[in-house]
């Protein structure tokens, strides 16, 4: 019977401890701010971005002039002809040795141009083979260098369009120097 009473008895606190807590309202809080941020609507003026008029700003702000995303490197050459024209001129790659990967490049190749240019660059990739897109190139038949090679996976020449989305720059630049070495090989 005593033994009953003590567990009564412990399930008696542990009940009445229990019963006096509300999640809805935590007895203290750290930094109040991190729970119960002020929330802004998107583009809503705000007292938070006042211009020197004395007028409310809008919340959602534009970037910083001249600000990039990080990782981005700016690509100075034009979607022009004479953009494409000028990266014919640029014969080296801005990656060293130890950052062209030729396997990743080879993958790269593999799942982004084969399905045109073909595995070996002759420009008869499954798509070409089964007539779904006609007068690609083979590799041997056209003057390029890296940096046209780079310049057209940039912005897309003719039916090819842009890789810009898909590949990083670092990508693009493997890919190139890939390109280069299936038309030695052609």
């Amino acid at each position: 019977m005593k033994s009953l009473l003590k567990i009564a008895f412990v399930l008696g606190i542990v009940v009445s401890f229990t019963s006096c807590k509300d999640n809805l309202k935590p007895n203290y809080q750290y930094m109040p701010n991190m729970y119960e941020s002020v929330a802004y609507e998107t583009y809503s003026e705000s007292d938070a971005f006042n211009s020197p008029t004395g007028l409310k700003g809008k919340e959602g702000q534009l970037p910083a002039e001249g600000s990039i995303k990080r990782g981005f490197v700016p690509y100075e050459i034009p979607n022009t002809t004479e953009g494409y024209d000028f990266s014919k001129t640029i014969t080296t790659s801005p990656l060293d040795g130890k950052e062209v990967d030729m396997k990743k490049a080879e993958e790269l190749f593999g799942i982004y141009c084969a399905i045109c240019h073909g595995e070996t660059g002759n420009g008869m990739g499954k798509l070409v083979k089964q007539e779904k897109l006609l007068g690609v190139p083979s590799y041997k038949d056209r003057q390029v260098t890296i940096g046209s090679i780079f310049h057209v996976q940039t912005y897309g020449l003719n039916s090819m369009g842009s890789y810009a989305n898909q590949l990083s720059q670092q990508e693009r630049w493997m890919i190139a120097a890939y390109v280069l070495e299936l038309k030695s090989k052609l």
